[in-house]
């Protein structure tokens, strides 16, 4: 890496450290609502993971999915860029699940968590990513051969994603700008640059928070998810690759 690249990798990251540690970031808490459940139930499904898997939640912030990945029967390690946040995730576990935690950049992983987990897992964390293709290539060797990598995101074709980072207290352009880069093509390009392969995209969803948390949202989301037209505008999106399983199969 050149020493400009360097400087300014560093830089990005050190924006995104101030952006998740600024204070009122609620949404960040650790939560048990049908929402986060949802999702958690998602990936877990569209990894094809089972309790007993390890995996390595990346930009795991406060928790917030790592402890439901966690309670799934998981064993669950954690990585962010912030300490404090780590802590934070320490201080919500009060030791009930004990886990391992990781304060670095995915890129920097070390040897020593080579071939580690059979999966690499991430929420809301690829559109915070300073290089997806180096991302996704790091990811690609903390994983055994044949391991998973599965992120949810934002879909950049939603409005509604927009209309949140102006609405919302402490969102800004400049910490989610990466929404952009979330499209298809976008993504499987760093994968395959990764030699990641049988890779998958699944969108779903519908309601934001305050109605899918409501007895009936989940219900009515999954009926309007049918409805064909709409598909490419659902909100959240599955991205999943898998490494080959021996030298040669990509």
């Amino acid at each position: 890496m050149s020493a400009r690249r360097k400087i300014d990798v560093e830089q990005h990251n050190r924006d995104q450290v101030r952006y998740f540690e600024r204070a009122g970031k609620e949404a960040m808490k650790p939560v048990d609502t049908p929402y986060v459940t949802r999702q958690v139930d998602e990936l877990i499904s569209f990894a094809g993971l089972a309790p007993g898997d390890r995996v390595l939640d990346v930009g795991c912030g406060m928790g917030r999915y790592t402890f439901p990945l966690a309670g799934r029967g998981l064993a669950v390690e954690a990585l962010d860029l912030s300490q404090p946040l780590l802590d934070e995730l320490n201080r919500h576990d009060a030791g009930r699940y004990d886990i391992p935690l990781h304060c670095l950049d995915i890129v920097d992983a070390p040897a020593s968590l080579g071939e580690r987990f059979d999966a690499v897992l991430g929420f809301f964390t690829l559109h915070h990513l300073h290089d997806l293709e180096a991302s996704f290539a790091a990811m690609a060797h903390l994983v055994r051969p044949g391991g998973t990598i599965a992120f949810l995101e934002p879909n950049p074709l939603n409005p509604l994603y927009y209309v949140q980072i102006l609405v919302s207290p402490g969102m800004t352009w400049a910490g989610d700008r990466g929404i952009l880069r979330m499209r298809r093509e976008t993504v499987f390009a760093a994968m395959r640059t990764a030699r990641l392969r049988d890779l998958a995209l699944r969108r779903f969803g519908f309601f934001p928070p305050f109605v899918a948390n409501r007895r009936w949202g989940t219900q009515a989301e999954m009926l309007l998810e049918r409805f064909l037209p709409w598909r490419p505008l659902l909100p959240f999106q599955l991205f999943r690759g898998q490494r080959a399983r021996r030298p040669g199969d990509d």
